[in-house]
């Protein structure tokens, strides 16, 4: 089958053999599937991956140094169970799945595993108890979108805001976009966008943002006073969706006192934060990663029920030979929004 392999940064096309269903395990056939900003990321940066999740006690059996196939964030085609299934969803329905699995070595993460290829590939593995039919005859494009609307979801969820409360997004690529979905969706804001790239604004307003703002042009201590964020305006909550080193350190020296913050962009290398000006501020501060089986689903459904709009967060939908170039112009910032990768003939 093919997939596009990563290795030393580089991304290239290559024939795989096609995976096998273990017990627990089906078989898809890849309709679409999702760049995320970690994979732009983990293309340079796997080892901090690997060491990281090692660290935090974690450890995935991922070798950095072997070849991997990306692809987390997918839909796609029930072609065959493993052994001993009880799933009823039929064969040649549509599915998204979280991308996790099992195997003798341990648990894996479908994308950065040297033996279970992600997405970016023909065919993927899932496990069956961790697979959703998609329903209401939602298109693939759009089911592709639950994984990292998920993330935003979690996030949202984390937070757990049940005060009047004034939000900034800091950062409105894909997970900034999902986090505004999930805050949109269960009726919380104002949403304030905080983003320099002007179409990532635009897009963050489509998504249902009430006010977009460029920090390069407009302070962000003066946005929060304008809001009256921290007053009657409510508590100043800001959601750090950037994943830079440092990024979290700026919002602490930015935000109005008693504010939340919450880590949602995954950073790959170590920083650190100012703890003098968090305690002097007495700021709370959580980070979120991925979600639950009942977020995941849950936001299939709000994506199937027009809760949240899927359309307004797709970018660009390429090829599988344009996969390099589509990872470039992500990270040069000429491409915007979710790119999708389409397998479907």
């Amino acid at each position: 089958m093919r997939a596009i392999k990563t290795h030393k940064g580089k991304l290239y096309e290559n024939d795989m053999d096609e995976p096998h269903p273990e017990p627990g395990q089906v078989r898809l056939k890849t309709l679409v599937c999702g760049i995320c900003g970690t994979d732009l990321h983990a293309r340079h940066d796997l080892r901090h991956l690997i060491e990281g999740t090692a660290k935090a006690g974690t450890p995935i059996p991922t070798n950095p140094s072997e070849p991997v196939v990306f692809g987390h964030e997918f839909c796609g085609e029930v072609l065959e169970y493993g052994p001993g299934h009880e799933s009823p969803i039929p064969i040649g329905a549509n599915v998204v799945a979280l991308p996790y699995i099992q195997s003798p070595e341990g648990f894996e993460f479908i994308g950065y595993s040297n033996r279970f290829p992600g997405a970016l590939a023909e065919q993927v593995l899932v496990t069956e108890q961790m697979m959703f039919e998609v329903p209401n005859g939602l298109p693939p494009l759009h089911a592709c979108l639950t994984e990292p609307v998920a993330v935003g979801a979690h996030a949202v969820a984390r937070a757990n805001m049940h005060e009047p409360s004034t939000i900034m997004v800091v950062g409105c690529g894909a997970i900034g976009l999902a986090v505004i979905a999930a805050l949109k969706a269960r009726g919380l804001g104002p949403v304030i966008a905080c983003d320099p790239l002007a179409e990532q604004r635009k897009q963050a307003e489509r998504i249902g943002a009430d006010y977009a703002f460029d920090p390069n042009t407009e302070p962000t201590a003066s946005v929060w006073a304008k809001h009256k964020a921290g007053s009657s305006g409510g508590r100043a909550v800001a959601f750090e969706c950037v994943g830079a080193p440092g990024m979290v350190q700026r919002i602490i020296d930015e935000v109005p006192h008693k504010a939340l913050v919450i880590g949602v962009g995954n950073a790959m290398r170590a920083s650190s934060i100012d703890q003098i000006m968090a305690f002097n501020k007495e700021l709370d501060i959580r980070f979120s990663m991925t979600y639950t089986l009942e977020e995941f689903g849950r936001t299939l459904h709000d994506l199937a029920e027009g809760r949240i709009d899927g359309e307004a967060l797709i970018g660009r939908v390429v090829e599988p030979e344009l996969v390099p170039q589509a990872f470039d112009d992500l990270e040069s910032g000429v491409a915007t929004g979710k790119l999708m990768v389409t397998f479907d003939d």
